[in-house]
């Protein structure tokens, strides 16, 4: 099964709703905030679809024009797409991702930098995850106040468990340095320091060969 990008997964996961046409796709995806998961962008989609159809998990189903407006492709999803839908949304369940983000990188190597740097860049994140917070509660009350049923919005309440957890993990961190329970200058000058960063550290969060 060939590579599928997000945004050409969350558009076969669409159309496995009803047949649309790309521009269709894109204004439903943004009236349901999906940039929450994918990056959604129109020439993109475009393309993806355009892939999509070409690997034979899309068919056109038929054009239509309105007014001055460019003529417009519907497109539908074929057996052969529902099966690969089916096959890569079970495998992205059951299978945790070889993900890096930047952020677990960055808190192991902010030893690098003073306390009060530290400090100032963990409270500017925390600003962030709170603002974060706030737009994912919004949409929450919205999805609860047209009585979406829960299923479609799994990964909203996931979103913001897992950003609480992260602000609470931060806030964590930033309260100890402030109080001196975490002890900070000179801590690369500890004779484990360099090893740990060396070795086993590291070597976590390489890539399985």
């Amino acid at each position: 099964m060939p590579d599928m990008t997000p945004l050409a997964f969350a558009a076969l996961a669409l159309l496995a709703e009803r047949p649309m046409h790309p521009y269709e796709m894109f204004q439903t995806m943004v009236l349901r905030k999906e940039d929450r998961n994918v990056k959604v962008r129109p020439g993109t989609l475009y393309h993806q679809v355009g892939r999509l159809t070409q690997l034979g998990y899309l068919v056109e189903q038929g054009t239509d024009r309105e007014g001055n407006r460019p003529e417009r492709t519907t497109y539908a999803i074929t057996e052969q797409g529902r099966a690969v839908l089916r096959e890569q949304l079970l495998t992205m369940l059951a299978t945790p991702a070889e993900e890096y983000p930047e952020f677990p990188l960055a808190i192991a190597e902010a030893h690098n930098l003073p306390r009060v740097e530290v400090l100032d860049t963990l409270g500017t994140r925390i600003a962030a995850l709170r603002e974060r917070t706030a737009f994912l509660d919004e949409a929450y009350e919205s999805v609860t106040s047209k009585h979406l049923p829960e299923r479609y919005w799994l990964d909203l309440a996931y979103q913001r468990a897992v950003l609480a957890a992260e602000l609470a993990a931060v806030e964590q961190v930033v309260d100890r340095l402030t109080t001196g329970d975490l002890d900070w200058e000179g801590a690369d000058d500890h004779p484990d320091a360099l090893a740990y960063h060396a070795t086993d550290h590291h070597k976590e969060a390489e890539p399985n060969a």
